[in-house]
């Protein structure tokens, strides 16, 4: 890292009024932000739903190739076995028709002709013998075959199945991250884009371009942790949807008085150039909810 030198504490610029305030108590905005949450379970919920589902599949994919491997296996087995059998039953036949060919040899007259019928009789019981066996062989083999084909094309079906819809998921994701907005922040720097709910918020970290943390802060005597650094909330006015926080960075206690939900409240600490952002998307009785956004390049101390 270079020796980059901390500028020195400069008082804050005075604040402006925000551009704009969002309407409080709006029916239309309730329903909208019911939907947006109910949207973000939806995904979340789908995207736990694909992750259990392609595991399955990895399941049964391995569950497959061990029942064709055991098919394969006692193929190979019946196989021997029949072709042990048929090695047995090929010998007592050529045994007995090398017998009867001594035979033939040395009998004469009527017992020559009828060991001659007999010897074609045992070759004719042969090759019908040893063509029977080789059919049953490739009747199993194409039998196996056609099972483990069957069951990759089923396995397949249900991968590309996956695929489609986490691309519908990624599809509503990008969707997301194109309503968001940019606006300015209390410092007057253009902030990056702000998330006004929690499902805005996900599609912020798909993004991964800032880290971001969640917080639910009530009214304590004491500042609670948020990131790497200390928030205190001082008031919370729920009806008219502002507060007012502490911020402790640095060693330095800044007060960031009677903001609104969802607007960017900048600040800069010396691990950073880039300022935090932080965004309150709620306020309740003694209560905020919202997030911090920090650079993810920082500095050396």
């Amino acid at each position: 890292m270079s020796d980059y030198q901390i500028p020195p504490y400069q008082p804050n610029p005075p604040q402006q009024q925000p551009s704009y305030t969002l309407p409080s108590g709006d029916g239309g905005s309730g329903i909208k932000t019911a939907i947006l949450f109910g949207a973000v379970l939806a995904l979340i919920a789908a995207n736990v739903y694909l992750f259990l589902q392609i595991d399955g599949l990895k399941q049964q994919m391995a569950q497959s190739q061990q029942v064709i491997a055991g098919e394969l296996g006692k193929l190979r087995e019946t196989n021997t076995v029949s072709a042990a059998a048929a090695r047995q039953k090929l010998d007592s036949l050529s045994d007995e028709l090398e017998a009867a060919r001594r035979q033939q040899q040395m009998a004469v007259g009527q017992a020559k002709v009828d060991a001659t019928r007999h010897a074609e009789e045992l070759a004719r019981k042969l090759e019908s013998q040893q063509r029977a066996v080789e059919v049953a062989v490739r009747n199993e083999i194409r039998e196996v075959e056609q099972a483990a084909t069957s069951a990759i094309g089923v396995v397949s079906t249900d991968v590309n199945t996956v695929r489609t819809e986490v691309s519908s998921t990624k599809s509503e994701l990008d969707k997301t991250i194109a309503n968001l907005k940019s606006v300015a922040g209390d410092l007057g720097v253009q902030s990056g884009l702000v998330a006004t709910n929690s499902t805005e918020l996900a599609a912020l970290k798909a993004l991964g371009e800032r880290n971001y943390f969640e917080f639910n802060l009530a009214k304590t005597r004491q500042p609670q942790r948020v990131g790497d650094i200390m928030v205190q909330l001082k008031r919370a006015d729920q009806r008219r949807n502002r507060f007012t926080i502490d911020v402790i960075a640095d060693d330095k206690r800044v007060e960031k008085k009677d903001r609104t939900v969802n607007e960017p409240i900048q600040f800069y600490t010396s691990k950073a150039r880039q300022p935090y952002e932080m965004v309150v998307n709620s306020v309740g009785k003694d209560q905020i909810k919202g997030y911090l956004a920090t650079p993810k390049v920082t500095l050396a101390r």
